[in-house]
């Protein structure tokens, strides 16, 4: 008998479900064996507390397209991941004799930075253990790309679409604030693939001065309205030269939700022109998963399971240069996948006229 845990942890994402499906029915599909599968509630919460429900084939069919996460998830910090819980429950212990209790033969964790560090720490503690690189951002390193990524890049990019025609119609700034905290992955494509004027990413520290120009360049060449799209996490030139503590200081006595608000007003006082924020947030999650998302899901999915038939475990399947990898959970855990400011996709957006407000 074959007896194989799943749980999704972190931040949900389009293509969660679609990934455990392949999971399942590779193993289902390539074995003789008897197989048990065991859906672990809520994350690496469920581990710890031993809430799971047996699954059978039945629970994986008809949810390639369905959004979200049907074992639920939750956030675990690794940072606090040897601080007990706050009913004095000791974690790692605890999912060590979950696990045990099982009698698992692997843990398939679907997660991204976070959860890949618990996962390299469960390795470390003897558990076998496959990871699937899950998150909107695309920020997991060893990988080129992660699902989730290009449905959270459909969504920002009808957002996008759907605020040109009201930016046009009343002449306006819109500043457009899409999910990443870190890095801009997100902003970086959909903005590209929306046609936005400027798009201010972490990687790139932007100047005031320079997205005030390009708004005023625009207008001058008989643009009626500008679009900015800009990152959760875009910081300016003067805040990147800040020492840390002093950002986070800065950050934590804004007034306003975001620094999305902050250069719409800033804008706004510069140029005259009426400014709008729009922020599409937590959509970026929702819905279902794209053509691209399923098949990565789904290629995800079946190579983790033919890596387990095979009885290899502690790496991460990754994609890369277009092939499926198994990349070792200590080479990448906890590491993030920047965006960088000399790839070709920036160049490519400079040479077109869009400004990243740094020049």
């Amino acid at each position: 008998m074959l007896r194989i845990g799943l749980l999704t942890s972190g931040g949900d994402c389009q293509a969660l479900n679609a990934t455990m499906r392949a999971i399942v029915k590779t193993v289902y599909n390539n074995t003789k064996e008897g197989v048990e599968v065991y859906g672990f509630k809520d994350g690496y919460q469920g581990l710890i507390y031993g809430r799971y429900r047996k699954m059978d084939w039945g629970d994986f069919s008809g949810i390639l397209t369905m959004g979200g996460t049907i074992l639920g998830t939750s956030r675990t910090p690794f940072k606090r991941i040897d601080t007990p819980e706050a009913d004095g429950v000791q974690k790692v212990p605890a999912m060590k004799k979950n696990y045990k209790a099982l009698k698992l033969d692997c843990l398939f964790v679907l997660g991204g930075n976070g959860s890949t560090k618990t996962a390299n720490r469960l390795r470390e503690e003897g558990l076998n253990v496959i990871c699937l690189p899950k998150t909107i951002d695309n920020d997991t390193f060893g990988t080129d790309i992660t699902f989730g990524f290009t449905s959270a890049i459909d969504v920002a990019t009808r957002c996008i679409d759907d605020i040109h025609t009201t930016a046009s119609s009343h002449g306006r700034v819109f500043v457009i604030e899409i999910m990443g905290h870190k890095v801009g992955w997100i902003p970086l494509y959909a903005g590209v693939a929306g046609g936005a004027d400027v798009i201010l990413i972490p990687e790139i520290p932007y100047k005031m001065d320079n997205v005030v120009d390009a708004i005023e360049r625009r207008e001058k060449n008989g643009g009626r309205f500008s679009i900015i799209v800009c990152a959760e996490g875009a910081i300016s030139q003067e805040e990147a030269a800040m020492r840390k503590k002093d950002y986070k200081a800065k950050v934590a006595k804004r007034v306003k939700p975001s620094v999305a608000y902050d250069i719409a007003e800033e804008v706004a006082g510069r140029t005259g022109k009426e400014v709008r924020v729009a922020v599409p947030g937590h959509t970026q999650r929702g819905g279902q998963p794209d053509a691209q998302d399923r098949i990565l899901a789904t290629q995800c999915g079946v190579e983790a399971a033919r890596g387990f038939l095979e009885g290899k475990f502690g790496y991460m399947i990754a994609k890369v240069g277009g092939r499926m990898r198994r990349v070792p959970l200590e080479d990448v855990a906890g590491k993030l996948k920047y965006v960088d400011p000399k790839s070709d996709l920036v160049r490519e957006a400079r040479m077109l006229g869009i400004s990243f407000g740094d020049e």
